[in-house]
């Protein structure tokens, strides 16, 4: 459904279709859902059993569907908790992403492709990946989540996060945008204006970027990470645009230089601060 839409309302020409399709090779790996999804079911055992021996020597566990019997643990409501609940985890994990210099320099290959289409919400390191992943799936488990409805997280979460990296100029609204985050509220995240990368904190209007919302744009009008300015700027890194760094083109490229980053055999170039020229509006 997103191609359509995005050659019907674009914000930009789609100019490198490389970079696109080996977007596509993520979307395969990762949302497929199968890192989820493995680890969920392959740790779910040992870990239910867990929590069975803390219950049974009187220690507490935090089972969310029973804080209220008779209504958190009807499955629409449950799922409606998990839900929130889950995005204000994914909206930590996202904003730890861009504040903690070592995990930045993984995630920074999610932030490195400069034309966004509805794959590059699966453009993300492995070990990135797999860091989060696990955060998410013990979280799952340890408050209780079922395993159908683990799955049903996963998709709707992973079928809207393609649909807010689209190549889209939609917006909801004025009251509709602090409902649900928009493809224009997401790009935003995405602009080159932003300044994302710790090294260059301060660069942007947000410290290390802004909007760093899931689903909802609650947490960043909550913690003041929201910016509701148009996302119709280019996209990308400020060092990849004003001094050319590598980020890669290919898919182990990619993966290896975020290794070199990681470990800073591959250090970013000299920051610079109040970007122009290539932080055009589009």
């Amino acid at each position: 459904l997103s191609g359509p839409l995005q050659r019907r309302w674009p914000v930009e020409p789609l100019r490198d279709r490389q970079a696109g399709a080996v977007d596509v090779i993520y979307t395969l790996i990762h949302r497929l859902g199968l890192f989820k999804l493995a680890m969920f079911f392959s740790v779910e055992q040992w870990l239910t059993q867990g929590i069975g021996w803390l219950r049974a020597h009187g220690l507490p566990t935090l089972q969310v569907d029973q804080l209220w019997p008779g209504v958190t643990d009807r499955a629409a409501v449950s799922f409606l908790i998990y839900l929130v609940l889950f995005d204000l985890l994914g909206y930590l994990l996202h904003r730890a992403q861009h504040r903690w210099h070592w995990w930045w320099q993984l995630h920074a290959l999610h932030h490195s492709q400069r034309q966004m289409t509805m794959w590059s919400d699966n453009r993300n390191h492995l070990l990135d990946s797999v860091m989060t992943d696990v955060a998410l799936v013990l979280a799952a488990i340890l408050i209780g989540v079922a395993p159908a409805q683990f799955v049903a997280l996963v998709a709707l979460t992973q079928l809207l996060e393609s649909l807010h990296h689209a190549n889209l100029r939609w917006s909801w609204g004025r009251v509709g945008n602090r409902l649900l985050i928009s493809p224009s509220f997401h790009r935003r995240h995405h602009a080159v204006a932003l300044g994302h990368d710790p090294d260059v904190a301060g660069a942007g209007h947000h410290p290390y970027g802004a909007n760093y919302g899931v689903l909802f744009p609650w947490w960043d009008m909550l913690l003041g990470s929201a910016d509701w300015r148009a996302g119709s700027q280019a996209t990308g890194i400020d060092d990849q645009v004003l001094h050319g760094r590598d980020y890669g083109r290919g898919f182990w490229a990619q993966q290896w230089l975020g290794l070199k980053r990681l470990a800073g055999v591959d250090r970013a170039p000299r920051p610079t601060v109040g970007p122009a020229g290539p932080l055009r509006s589009l």
